[in-house]
């Protein structure tokens, strides 16, 4: 059963790894109407030269902002971004994770023995390009390694330690935003994705103890909204995803293949910068993430169990330059159902061409 839910959990890195691109936001100021003079008063080239007088007065002091801006940060780790990256950009974000499995959920939500000792080292690579306004388009490719030792049930041979590696589920994600950010309302922007099954998630070997589950074996569809509001110092975020995934076909020790149809999930991420130094180089992260299970709206009804998990990350970004930042974080899974807990560090960079 826990080489089952290894297994599965191979499923959710895909969202886990949705997002994180910097924010910029400036809200523009309307400008004062310009009345006609008054009786009395000085127009036209007598006024301007007026004003070209208090300009030289006021010479050598800083102009006042004609603008509100938003800081540059660099956006949530797990929890994906709204603003979309501007059209012809392009960047790159590698993120390293190294899980480390303290327990497993059980139907009840209760923690229990993981049996062994079980770590997971990964390495997601996204590309992101805006190739329109208003649009990006980005693709998730991870590299997944696994270990095991100390483990309670020992594979065929005796073996009780084990690990594996090699390419996850790879990611292709569309968003476009619908509403840009003003005074009163946030950034709305709809999303669109697909996970693909290349991750190895059939006819594992069992003397690598499921170190060898690297994909879910679905195809995963994904649709919903990202949200982003500026508050400055502030900066929110949400995520609100519906996902499907497709039936497929595991190979189980018995030795038959046994079809499986999982649920229907849905994503549910909260996220919060704070903007800490006047510079303006070091932000506060915090981060609230969550999937449900649900039923099946298309197709036969799920035979896998219902899972659940919940996890809170907080963390700390620092913005080297325009093109260049960094965050660190730790992400704790802290309540779930039939479902593997961990506790993961994790760091990102990301560059903007």
């Amino acid at each position: 059963m826990l080489l089952l839910l290894l297994a599965l959990a191979t499923l959710m890195p895909g969202r886990a790894y949705r997002g994180a691109s910097a924010y910029a936001y400036v809200i523009e100021k309307a400008p004062a109407p310009t009345a006609a003079p008054e009786k009395g008063e000085k127009g036209g080239e007598e006024a301007a030269k007026e004003e070209g007088k208090e300009e030289g007065k006021e010479e050598g002091k800083p102009e006042e902002n004609k603008e509100e801006e938003c800081p540059n940060t660099f956006g949530p780790i797990i929890t994906d971004t709204a603003v979309p990256i501007d059209k012809g950009k392009f960047d790159i974000q590698p993120f390293f994770y190294l899980g480390f499995l303290t327990s497993v959920f059980n139907r009840n939500w209760h923690p229990v023995s993981a049996g062994g000792n079980f770590q997971s080292f990964q390495m997601p690579w996204r590309f992101t390009y805006g190739p329109i306004e208003n649009m990006e388009v980005y693709v998730v490719i991870p590299y997944i390694h696994k270990w095991a030792s100390d483990v309670d049930k020992p594979g065929p041979g005796g073996q009780r330690s084990a690990d594996s590696g090699g390419l996850g589920d790879i990611d292709v994600t569309l968003k476009y935003r619908l509403v840009e950010e003003g005074p009163g309302k946030p950034t709305v922007t709809a999303t669109f994705a697909t996970d693909f099954p290349t991750g190895r998630f059939r006819r594992l070997n069992p003397r690598l103890l499921g170190t060898d589950a690297l994909g879910g074996g679905s195809y995963i569809f994904t649709t919903g909204l990202d949200i982003s509001k500026c508050l400055n110092p502030f900066i929110l975020y949400g995520n609100l995803w519906y996902s499907m995934s497709t039936a497929f076909t595991q190979f189980d020790q018995r030795p038959i293949d046994k079809r499986k149809y999982p649920r229907d999930f849905v994503t549910v991420n909260l996220a919060g910068e704070y903007v800490l130094s006047e510079n303006k180089k070091w932000v506060a992260l915090l981060e609230l993430t969550s999937f449900w299970d649900g039923g099946r709206l298309i197709g036969r009804k799920a035979n896998v169990a219902p899972q659940a998990l919940a996890s809170v990350l907080p963390g700390i970004e620092y913005i080297a330059t325009e093109k260049l930042s960094f965050a660190l974080g730790v992400n704790v899974d802290f309540m779930g159902k039939s479902f593997p807990a961990y506790v993961t560090p994790i760091f990102s960079l990301i560059y903007e061409f």
